[in-house]
């Protein structure tokens, strides 16, 4: 059994939650430069060239990459031969979380859902848990904004609708978002599961790097295929048109219920902010 001071968590946790906010993941800024190159009308090259200088801005002076600096969203695998000693493991992530965002002077946007008064410290965070075995600590950090988070839906297909019913809903939802979630978007998309987890499938799937190879060869097809679909339909970066409405798609899967075929859509603007840690 290996122990693990809550300490550490937090300042890896709040280191996390800054780093995110200011340092785009290289990933997203490789997807950039390869979807302006496709591109050929002026104002979504013109677009292109504003995000890159808005990441070479943040990285230089060290303000967060957009004003919304998220709802702090964590995946966290567990060892379930480690023991964490201090606070527990939900406390200290979210002493993290409110570390991080004051000493990273990071907007908090965490309000009561009916008076709309803010926490004041942008807890507490959305945490999902799984032990795995081992005695190490991965913990997966997304700071999710709201414009892109609010296009988000979920929705319950019959089994005979399929991938047909499923292509459907993604885009029309897409199109329906329009510029709405600030594009060039990446589309997690969660299928199966239960009415619950087939969105936290769909956020799960937004942790992968843009341009990665979906290991199921199948997925990878499906994948493929709607970011091709979803690219003709023209809205463009900031939705003034172009070929690039998004940069990736990425699809997550759990078998369901024989009567069900849940669908959930989480939809990432292009400021794509997630990081990972191994304690």
């Amino acid at each position: 059994m290996r122990t693990l001071h809550s300490d550490v968590i937090v300042d890896a946790v709040a280191k996390m939650c800054v780093s995110a906010n200011r340092y785009l993941p290289e990933d997203v800024r490789r997807s950039f430069a390869e979807a302006d190159a496709k591109e050929k009308a002026p104002a979504a090259k013109e677009i292109f060239r504003q995000l890159t200088e808005n990441y070479e801005l943040a990285e230089k002076s060290g303000l967060p990459l957009c004003q919304d600096t998220g709802l702090a969203v964590f995946f966290v695998e567990m060892g379930q031969d480690l023991r964490i000693e201090g606070e527990n493991i939900r406390e200290a992530i979210n002493h993290g979380v409110r570390k991080g965002y004051e000493e990273g002077k990071l907007r908090k946007s965490v309000c009561d859902p009916f008076t709309r008064a803010n926490t004041k410290d942008n807890t507490p965070a959305v945490i999902h848990f799984d032990i795995v075995p081992g005695d190490r600590l991965r913990i997966g950090f997304m700071a999710k904004g709201g414009g892109s988070e609010n296009m988000s839906r979920v929705t319950m297909l019959a089994p005979a609708q399929g991938w047909e019913g499923i292509k459907k809903f993604v885009l029309q939802r897409v199109a329906e978002a329009g510029p709405n979630p600030c594009p060039p978007t990446v589309i997690g998309i969660g299928i199966g599961g239960s009415f619950d987890y087939a969105p936290i499938l769909a956020k799960k799937a937004l942790m992968r790097k843009l341009g990665d190879t979906n290991p199921d060869p199948g997925l990878d097809a499906m994948e493929k295929e709607l970011l091709a679909e979803i690219n003709k339909l023209g809205i463009g970066p900031m939705g003034l048109g172009g070929v690039t409405t998004s940069l990736d798609v990425k699809i997550a899967v759990s078998p369901c219920h024989i009567a069900s075929l849940p669908l959930a859509v989480n939809v990432q603007c292009h400021s794509a902010r997630h990081e990972e840690v191994e304690l």
